[in-house]
């Protein structure tokens, strides 16, 4: 199965308004998982006093665990990255909580400023950047936790004007 998974072929799940459930104490459906991530958004007591950021590496911290999943807030200085990548038998919501990423696949680039969401299936690759000059905070859902992240050698599409806006 190609690492670009139903979810894009079918479209952006996010943009199905009748598919976003309101968030459950312990999510089951990617809907589900999604109204968490929004949830958490929100609420930024749960997330703002615990960020930092690391010039030299990029900084996380797990910010919760439930049955078979976890949430994970990432920070990211200018230029940080995370390298082309999977994340093994996992699937995820990527959320951006503060600032701007860009994630690149092998097919698109996407700019992904605060409120964006992608959610995404075992095996699919990406390279996630902050390309800005601000800092950027993102929460990461991976169901089930995160056990591997695979890099990937090969390259991502190139930034250009017909790179696909998010």
């Amino acid at each position: 199965m190609n690492s670009d998974s139903d979810l894009q072929i079918a479209g952006d799940i996010l943009e199905v308004q009748h598919l976003l459930q309101p968030a459950r104490e312990h999510p089951s459906t990617v809907a589900e998982f999604a109204g968490l991530a929004r949830s958490i958004a929100a609420d930024r007591t749960q997330w703002t006093p615990l960020v930092r950021y690391d010039t030299t590496t990029r900084w996380y911290h797990r910010l919760r665990t439930g049955p078979g999943y976890e949430i994970w807030l990432l920070s990211w200085v200018p230029g940080q990255g995370s390298g082309l990548h999977d994340h093994g038998p996992s699937s995820g919501v990527l959320t951006v909580l503060e600032g701007r990423l860009t994630e690149r696949t092998e097919r698109t680039t996407r700019a992904l400023d605060a409120g964006a969401q992608r959610v995404f299936a075992p095996g699919y690759a990406h390279d996630v950047v902050n390309d800005s000059l601000e800092p950027a905070v993102s929460l990461h859902i991976y169901y089930p936790g995160l056990t591997e992240m695979p890099m990937h050698a090969a390259q991502c599409a190139p930034t250009t004007a017909d790179a696909v806006p998010a």
